[in-house]
């Protein structure tokens, strides 16, 4: 893996390193002298020169051989580093299902989707438990072509986690406002919910207020609305081949360049979309995930504990959350005390019990890629040790250099000066 030694004499590359020196006053009157019968002295002069040289240039050379070495050797630990993320993203759920939370016992089950929808009925007076309650019961008295075409439905019921204690940190991180938030694909969708009259007052024979009143439930208080084709959206790149659409995002680094320990992956790239909703696109040709989700939790960092999540403050700059309830609101910004328990949750993807047919495959390369990272890191240990001996002999060599120069320049001088010209 480690680049091959650079051939003796080689000379189409120098490091910074390398001292640059020019004899080229001393030669001269060195050379006068060979002409003025020094020869013997004047010979050893120039041949001890050339060879200092010659060492000088060889050290810098090994100098830049291993500082290349060290560089690539850092570019392929990073692209292993990135693996090794990827994969513990993959086992995620079964990270944070078997971290132990005396919190949480007591709700071992796993949220399911009429779970979530009961959930959402129970705020009878909200927008989202009105909509959802006409489209349920009452889908034939929804006639209105924003309220069936436009309308996707309400936050809590457009994504699914992995497990519970993930849909329970993200309700909690976003808050049961924007879990009943109602998102329209257009700016259509959002004025065929509320209509006003020429006092700029709701007008409430219309929209989801006159639809409320038709089945027995007034609409209570302020609601949000997420309108798809107006949010700015994640305009990288996406995760290659991957099914769910996953955005390609930079993973965090300490200022050592290492990645966080316990970093486990982006909340935006934990949202499951359902398969109907998956291949949505706004008329601009943005999915659900680079609009609403990303929306909601930008580059949220998930972490596997508290300590790991403090860890990792340098590198954290829109929140973080860890596995067993630490959250970070933003940068600086800490949510300290007991959990809250939002009653409104993301749904639980339906597995079963046992693990997947690829689990134990990737937990095997798993292992793997950490042990080939560990050897990377002896390589690179191996060879700084190696640059560090190169510099010193390089110092060395060049003080010599430096004192043979200061010996050699007195001596041209004190021949000069007993040279007389016929």
């Amino acid at each position: 893996m480690v680049k091959n030694e650079p051939a003796h004499g080689q000379t189409d590359a120098s490091p910074s390193a390398l001292m640059q020196v020019d004899p080229k006053e001393t030669c001269i009157v060195v050379r006068d002298e060979m002409q003025n019968g020094g020869f013997p002295e004047a010979q050893t002069i120039l041949y001890n020169s050339k060879k200092l040289q010659e060492d000088l240039h060889v050290l810098g050379m090994k100098i830049k051989h291993h500082e290349d070495n060290i560089k690539f050797l850092k570019s392929h630990k990073n692209k292993l580093d990135d693996s090794i993320l990827d994969l513990q993203v993959t086992l995620g759920k079964y990270h944070s299902s078997t971290l132990p939370n005396n919190e949480n016992n007591a709700h071992s089950s796993n949220q399911s989707e009429d779970e979530t929808m009961e959930q959402i009925l129970q705020h009878e007076k909200s927008a989202a438990g009105i909509l959802c309650r006409l489209k349920t019961n009452h889908g034939t008295q929804i006639s209105h072509p924003s309220f069936t075409n436009d309308v996707l439905g309400v936050v809590a019921t457009l994504g699914k986690v992995d497990d519970d204690n993930l849909g329970r940190l993200f309700s909690e991180y976003l808050g049961v406002e924007t879990m009943l938030a109602i998102v329209c694909k257009t700016y259509e969708g959002v004025k065929a919910l509320e209509t006003y009259d020429n006092e700029g007052q709701i007008n409430k024979d219309f929209g989801l207020h006159g639809l409320s009143a038709s089945i027995g439930k007034e609409l209570d208080g302020r609601f949000l609305v997420f309108c798809l084709e107006n949010l700015r959206p994640y305009c990288g790149e996406f995760v290659v081949d991957d099914p769910q659409r996953k955005l390609d995002l930079l993973k965090p680094k300490l200022p050592n360049g290492e990645c966080p320990p316990g970093f486990i992956g982006f909340a935006v790239n934990m949202i499951n979309v359902e398969f109907t909703n998956l291949f949505f696109l706004t008329g601009s040709g943005y999915g659900l995930r680079e609009t609403l989700f990303y929306n909601l939790f930008s580059r949220l960092q998930v972490y596997k504990t508290r300590k790991d999540m403090v860890l990792a403050i340098p590198c954290i700059s829109d929140g973080a959350i860890s596995l067993d309830g630490g959250m970070m609101k933003g940068t600086g910004i800490f949510s300290l005390g007991n959990r809250n328990n939002v009653d409104v949750r993301f749904p639980v993807l339906s597995v079963t019990s046992t693990l997947p047919d690829n689990y134990i495959d990737t937990e095997k390369q798993l292992k793997e890629i950490k042990w080939k990272r560990e050897k990377m890191l002896e390589d690179i240990k191996r060879e700084q040790a190696l640059l560090d001996a190169a510099k010193q002999s390089f110092e060395r060599k060049k003080e010599e250099f430096v004192n043979f120069l200061a010996q050699s320049s007195a001596y041209a001088s004190q021949m000069q000066a007993g040279f007389t010209p016929r």
